[in-house]
């Protein structure tokens, strides 16, 4: 990775946006002081939202950090599934006590607005899911001082950031909790993916740009094992939820490790979009069924979401998580990046040992 960019974090470490109230400010200053870039994520929030958590998180650390943004999506939803999918959620509301959500909230999540309010008041990182920005928008982003990364699932996608003038690409394997950053949702892929190595070995040869790699890793070792494969850094987003920095309900965290939860999965079931999470009632549920309609099903359950959380619920609850969510260690968000940052000296350590061992025979 160019040194310019690098040079913002000490250790090789990216704490990953995690839309939904979970990367609040406290947890990106946590990330940051320790020497790990944090982010906030800009996704579901209005522009002015954004903008008041980048102001406390300024207040919080002098550190560089990063903004993650949504990509406005196509408008490919078919209105008679959604309609389908909300008369079968009639019951959960029922249940809960509350209304559908309206999905006709909006396809862009404000992404006009929010580019405007970043080039007005420049942060030193902002990311992109769901898609690649324009050469324009990537442009004025570096005209202002930003770097740009987006994500990627395949050597393909990868090669679009590299054309949209992107510093970086974040290499998203399937492993990772949360959406899938795939450019266009495609229903008959069933929301299949790449393995973390496999992908960063591929977008390695598919391009020259600098790799973040994404998707379930917990430890030190597993950093080490991404850099040897060709990567820069590595992005961690399970593994900074159960901290307790991480604005995550308690109910999620405790989830993570809890053992009702034995077991991953993508599904629709919440968004409309393929997202990995813990298999609990609701994906059981309505998995099989929810459409290929994202954000329509996001805005249509979203107030049953949140009147399951009221309720305690976790079984109605989006329980995004990555598959080593059972390695998850409840650790303050500062102290986590040391410890990862000490098993990524020792692995590299042993690596070191194991090598000159090898060629001294």
């Amino acid at each position: 990775m160019s040194s310019a960019l690098t040079d913002l974090f000490p250790y090789p470490i990216v704490q990953a946006p995690m839309a939904g109230g979970v990367s609040v400010p406290q947890l990106a200053a946590a990330v940051c002081e320790a020497g790990g870039l944090g982010f906030l994520a800009a996704g579901y929030k209005t522009a002015d939202g954004m903008y008041q958590e980048i102001k406390q998180l300024r207040g919080l650390t002098n550190r560089p950090f990063g903004v993650n943004l949504f990509m406005p999506q196509p408008e490919t939803a078919d209105p008679a599934a959604v309609g389908v999918y909300a008369h079968q959620l009639a019951g959960e509301a029922a249940w809960y006590e509350t209304e559908l959500g309206d999905p006709e909230c909006g396809q862009d999540d404000g992404y006009d607005t929010k580019i405007a309010v970043l080039l007005d008041n420049p942060v030193p990182v902002v990311s992109f899911h769901f898609g690649v920005p324009s050469r324009e928008v990537v442009d004025s982003l570096h005209r202002v001082g930003t770097f740009a990364l987006a994500a990627a699932t395949t050597a393909e996608e990868a090669r679009a950031v590299e054309l949209s003038g992107a510093d970086a690409v974040i290499a998203q394997g399937a492993e990772a909790g949360g959406h899938q950053g795939t450019h266009r949702d495609h229903p008959e892929t069933g929301g299949a993916g790449t393995g973390l190595l496999s992908l960063v070995a591929q977008v390695r040869e598919a391009v020259s740009l600098p790799i973040v790699a994404a998707g379930g890793i917990m430890r030190g070792g597993q950093i080490a094992a991404v850099l040897a494969a060709g990567a820069s850094a590595a992005q961690l987003g399970t593994a900074f939820l159960a901290t307790p920095e991480s604005g995550a309900h308690a109910l999620h965290k405790q989830a993570l490790t809890n053992p009702l939860f034995v077991r991953t999965e993508l599904t629709r079931a919440f968004s409309g979009r393929p997202a990995r999470g813990l298999v609990n009632r609701f994906l059981r549920e309505h998995g099989p069924y929810a459409p290929a309609a994202y954000p329509e099903v996001h805005h249509l359950t979203a107030p049953l979401r949140k009147a399951a959380a009221k309720a305690g619920d976790a079984q109605g609850m989006a329980l995004w998580a990555g598959q080593g969510h059972r390695m998850a260690r409840e650790l303050p968000a500062g102290q986590l990046v040391e410890v990862l940052a000490a098993e990524l000296a020792a692995a590299g350590t042993a690596l070191s040992g194991f090598v000159t061992g090898g060629t001294g025979r």
